[in-house]
């Protein structure tokens, strides 16, 4: 079954409970946060305190997804503050400190996760595979919103899903970036179960018909 996960990076945070309640209703499955420090992305998004705040009003899953430098400074008190998922970059940090991150996260009963950059080469979630529930593959450069999806990802997103089959078949396997019905297609076609969806969701006419749409 196809999940889909609104990027709140494209709600209207004036209106952001709004926009976050409404997703139960149109048919989406998690809540895609984007936290970003201005370092290892050019560009700064939310923190802690606002994750607390969505956990508190949110009527689907965190699927939190740290764009930091060095993450395991931080996973634990996103835990606390109520991620579901938590998506640490493999390209934050050395091997050892993304490993450990990913094992704070798991003994905090949170579901670990990594995402690698367009030109990370699939080969970089080996190390870390039976330790994720997650796999995220970008298809645009993390960072900002409303970017063109990138066509030549699919090579890496395949080769991934085989290894997620034969090695951890429990594991989700979800896209981020540039994705519309077209495009969505292509992603579930490659082996993805979730979706992210940012800019095309909220500047959707009809929202529940295009996560309709996304599924079909």
């Amino acid at each position: 079954m196809t999940k889909i996960a609104p990027s709140i990076l494209s709600a209207d945070f004036v209106n952001l409970e709004r926009d976050i309640r409404a997703l139960g209703p149109a048919g989406a499955d998690y809540v895609h946060v984007d936290v970003m420090d201005g370092h290892f992305v050019p560009n700064i998004s939310i923190g802690l305190p606002v994750v607390a705040a969505i956990k508190k009003i949110s009527p689907l899953p965190l699927d939190v997804h740290l764009m930091i430098d060095r993450p395991i400074r931080y996973v634990e008190r996103f835990c606390q503050a109520g991620a579901d998922i938590l998506t640490i970059h493999v390209e934050a940090d050395t091997e050892e400190n993304t490993r450990k991150a990913l094992e704070l996260i798991r003994a905090a009963g949170v579901r670990a996760a990594i995402s690698v950059k367009p030109k990370t080469p699939a080969e970089a979630v080996l190390p870390f595979l039976e330790l994720c529930s997650l796999i995220l593959v970008m298809t645009v450069e993390p960072g900002f919103g409303g970017q063109s999806f990138m066509y030549d990802m699919m090579p890496k997103l395949h080769t991934i899903r085989g290894w997620i089959d034969e090695r951890n078949p429990g594991c989700e396997l979800e896209v981020d970036g540039g994705i519309k019905p077209d495009t969505g297609k292509i992603c579930r076609d490659n082996g993805a179960n979730v979706l992210v969806a940012g800019s095309a969701y909220f500047n959707a006419a009809d929202p529940a018909a295009f996560v309709r749409a996304l599924k079909a």
